[in-house]
């Protein structure tokens, strides 16, 4: 049941009201309807009977000046193609002679596009983002084309092996041995603190806490 048929049902039931109650004011109090939308109404159902109660359908009006379907669809079909353009731009381009020199004004194009709820540039934006591009062909993923199985224990036995074997086949006297960790001890002054000077003379060592003292030379010289 429509809203048609609804308000048809009430209609009726108030007149059989007002019919069985004999009173047009007390029927038309209970249903919240004032008396004379009551006689407006019966004017023509005395005449034609009670399908006039049934709501008329109507027709939205046509306007003098509104803007073809033509012009219409190729305003929709510029903004599609073109989401970030607004009205100005639109009815500036369209009016070139290279896209049909359509005049149609800034206003003209914003109500076009309102009448589709595309006013909005997000709007465009996201109706244009909402078409797919058919899927492709599907394709290899490249790290599945390009993985190779390799077994990793023989790799590192046969990396072992050769190196040793290398090891073995060096040249002998190539520098490759081991430096001493040894150092040689030479002759000369050597630095030294010297903790018992203080003890035995009283005396302060020098700023620095250190002095030279003469070594033993090569030779069993003990000149410094």
């Amino acid at each position: 049941m429509v809203n048609d048929d609804v308000l048809f049902g009430f209609r009726l039931r108030l007149f059989s009201l007002a019919r069985e109650l004999g009173n047009v004011r007390a029927a038309c109090r209970i249903f919240g309807v004032h008396p004379s939308t009551y006689y407006r109404w019966r004017e023509p159902v005395l005449r034609s009977g009670l399908e006039m109660l049934r709501p008329r359908e109507r027709r939205p009006p046509r306007m003098p000046n509104q803007t073809s379907q033509l012009v219409e669809q190729r305003v929709l079909a510029f903004s599609l193609g073109h989401p970030g353009l607004g009205p100005r731009r639109v009815s500036a381009t369209l009016a070139q002679e290279r896209w049909g020199g359509i005049v149609i004004s800034p206003n003209g194009v914003w109500r076009v596009l309102r009448r589709h709820g595309l006013n909005r540039r997000i709007s465009r934006l996201s109706l244009v983002a909402g078409y797919a591009a058919p899927p492709g062909p599907e394709r290899p993923s490249p790290l599945e084309a390009r993985h190779v199985a390799v077994d990793h224990r023989a790799s590192s036995s046969a990396l072992t092996a050769s190196t040793s074997a290398a090891w073995r086949a060096r040249p002998v006297g190539s520098g490759s041995t081991p430096r001493s960790t040894s150092r040689r001890r030479t002759s000369g002054p050597s630095w030294r603190r010297h903790r018992s000077t203080r003890r035995r003379s009283g005396r302060r060592p020098s700023p620095g806490g250190w002095r030279p003292t003469c070594g033993a030379r090569a030779g069993g010289s003990s000149e410094c």
